[in-house]
């Protein structure tokens, strides 16, 4: 029977070769690569095996050449079948594509079974050689079927049992040959099978190759007898399945360019999903005066990044500067998750968080960091109930330390997009790069208005001091004069004594006013806060004795020293102490007339805390502003003395802070960085 209509396929076959490496060479992609691969591998085992005229060694006239043709065409399924199930597992380090185990016994089987027994099973012992090869096979299918792929594990399972099944029965049968025939017939239905699971649409691209696939796992037909012995249906079929070679490399191509156009649409659709994310970044209006403002407006920079970005949970941690992380600001969290992540960001240390090398990268070429909260979890941590144990992270870093992150959860768009890439991340990023230069530029501001305020003040309180310095040493000289005269009786002596004291009491007030601006400078020293409070304790607990107040003072042991200046130090708790003996006399006759000095450390910081017993604070964020009305400040003369107060806690990197107590009373929280952290310290007010 003449062969000649096999030479079309052949020639064809050939011919589309090229194009499968040229689509390769385009899209680089690994599947494309194998199924260029595979029809070379099946226009070997055309020229080798269909028998042309002379070229024919198909009848064991050359077994090796035979062999090898039945190899490739046990390669080649093999390898459609691992481009589209490109799973792995793992030997130590290595990673190994399950194809590679599968194939290998099948491979041993054609060589064997054709180049050594030329196609007769052997006896003896060696006759139990090819169904071990078929049962390794089958084995390894099984564990393949196993991993998580696309194709649903029971047709897996089933296609296994029945091809190996099939397989093992007819060697023992009907010899070696048919169960090579139903190895390359089941690798080919699989095939088509993942081409439906893989792909999941309904296209040209597809119903070619999974028609093509079909056709050509048609020779197990002939194994049915009377297919086999019709010369008309048999040469039919063997011409159907040759062209089905054909088919299915026009199929495939059709499929890749059918991805290629899919790839280009989902670019196309995530560039214009980032151009929109992009402008409403660019709406936010993140100018402000204040950094404190700035910090508020995070729920809305959460809420914005939730709308427009691929994550459904935002929140954005911030550096106070306390030295302390805390939450400025969640979007998609539910109160329960929020709260819990409150307390966790409130654990993590400024040092190392976020640093290059801490953390994996969320995806390559990224900033964004994959970000594990577990050490920062306590037992029963809400979180892990939770099950939010894991975040990515866009870290905010500053000039020296990190003073920030943008946290996100959540991804959207799975099915279309599927798996995150570093351009999707890339909107947030210029996000939160922008708003560490806007937050950074917000402080310098601050810092540029204080500077300017206290700069004003200063000239003020010269110009007051200046004015009033003269007329205060005429009163002060004539009522000394007055106090030396021996003709007065009690009544104008008490008199003129009430005269001096408030005259004095006025230029301590001024000389306090001329300090306000700027502390006096001075040398840095390592203070300990337990001997400055303890000094003050007995130089000034008759004063709280005479005043009918009960002092208490506690001091931690083990308190660092503090690197600041001594006696502004010792200034700044003396203004404190002033404005609580007044604020507890301010509620007249009371049980409790108290007030508390105690002293603690936590972490890097030492805090001294000054409460009292008195009235609260109406507006405790304003207590420090030069001026304040005796309402806000909490007592008559303390506006003035909490201002300079504060000054001296900025001028020696600290911060001072108001705070009312329950039931009643209020206190003033002094807060300085330890003396062996005091260069991070110095860092960061910068």
């Amino acid at each position: 029977m003449a062969d000649s209509y096999q030479m079309p396929a052949l020639i064809l076959t050939t011919l589309l070769l090229p194009a499968f490496g040229h689509l390769y060479l385009r899209s680089r992609d690994t599947r494309t690569f194998l199924w260029f691969l595979a029809f070379l591998f099946v226009v070997v085992r055309m020229f080798l095996v269909y028998p042309q005229g002379i070229w024919d060694f198909a009848e064991g006239t050359k077994p090796w050449i035979a062999a090898t043709g039945q190899a490739c065409a046990l390669l080649s399924s093999a390898l459609f079948l691992g481009s589209l199930s490109p799973l792995r597992f793992r030997i130590g380090r290595i990673r190994v594509l399950y194809v590679i185990p599968y194939t290998i016994p099948l491979f041993v089987y054609a060589v064997l079974s054709y180049g050594v027994f030329h196609n007769v099973a052997p006896r003896g012992p060696m006759f139990w050689l090819f169904p071990g090869l078929g049962l390794l096979s089958i084995l390894v299918g099984l564990m393949w079927n196993r991993a998580k792929g696309n194709l649903p594990t029971w047709i897996g399972a089933v296609a296994c049992v029945l091809f190996g099944g099939f397989a093992l029965w007819f060697y023992f049968h009907a010899g070696l040959y048919w169960p090579l025939v139903l190895a390359e017939s089941g690798n080919h239905v699989m095939t088509a099978l993942l081409v439906i699971f893989v792909f999941r649409r309904f296209s040209p691209g597809v119903v070619v190759s999974v028609l093509g696939l079909m056709v050509w796992a048609c020779p197990m037909l002939f194994i049915v007898h009377w297919i086999a012995a019709d010369p008309f249906i048999s040469l039919h079929l063997t011409r159907f399945i040759i062209m089905a070679k054909v088919a299915t490399a026009l199929g495939l191509i059709l499929l890749a360019l059918e991805n290629e156009l899919e790839i280009n649409k989902a670019a196309g659709e995530r560039e214009r999903f980032a151009r929109r994310e992009m402008e409403a970044y660019t709406n936010l209006v993140l100018s402000r005066r204040r950094l404190e403002d700035f910090d508020r407006q995070a729920a809305e920079i959460c809420q914005t990044v939730v709308t427009n970005s691929r994550f459904s949970h935002a929140a954005l941690v911030l550096l106070h500067s306390s030295g302390h992380f805390s939450l400025a600001g969640t979007a998609g969290f539910d109160k329960a998750t929020a709260r819990a992540l409150d307390t966790m960001v409130a654990r993590i240390p400024v040092a190392g968080f976020l640093e290059p090398g801490s953390a994996p990268p969320a995806v390559e070429n990224s900033q964004t960091l994959h970000l594990d909260l577990e050490p920062w979890l306590g037992p029963g941590d809400d979180l892990k109930r939770l099950q939010f144990t894991s975040a990515l992270a866009v870290p905010m870093q500053g000039r020296s330390v990190m003073e920030g992150a943008l946290l996100l959860a959540g991804m959207r768009n799975r099915d279309f997009w599927e798996d995150l890439r570093a351009d999707d991340l890339l909107p947030v990023e210029m996000l939160t790069a922008r708003l560490q230069a806007v937050r950074s530029q917000t402080r310098m501001l601050e810092k540029l208005i204080d500077s300017e305020k206290f700069a004003g003040l200063g000239q003020l309180a010269a110009s007051v001091t200046q004015q009033l310095n003269n007329p205060l040493t005429v009163i002060l000289g004539y009522a000394s004069l007055l106090e030396e005269t021996t003709r007065m009786d009690s009544q104008d002596r008490k008199a003129i004594e009430a005269i001096l004291s408030e005259a004095r009491h006025m230029r301590s007030t001024l000389e306090s006013l001329s300090r306000i601006a700027r502390a006096p400078g001075g040398q840095l020293a390592a203070v300990s806060v337990a001997e400055l409070l303890q000094d003050m304790e007995h130089l000034h607990r008759s004063e709280f004795l005479h005043r009918s107040i009960e002092f208490r003072l506690s001091i931690a042991p083990g308190l660092p020293r503090v690197l600041c200046h001594p006696q502004q130090l010792r200034q700044a708790v003396l203004h404190c102490l002033q404005f609580a003996m007044e604020a507890v006399e301010s509620v007249g006759d009371s049980a409790d007339r108290t007030v508390r000095l105690e002293a603690t450390a936590e972490g890097n910081h030492v805090q001294i805390l000054v409460a009292h017993t008195g009235a609260g604070f109406e507006q405790p964020l304003r207590a420090f502003d030069p001026f304040v009305s005796p309402q806000a400040a909490g007592g008559e003369t303390a506006g003035l003395g909490l201002s300079l107060c504060a000054t001296i806690l900025r001028d020696n990197n600290g911060h001072a802070s108001a705070i009312n107590l329950e039931p009643h009373g209020a206190a003033i929280l002094l807060e300085l960085q330890a003396a062996g952290s005091m260069p991070e310290s110095a860092r960061l007010i910068e």
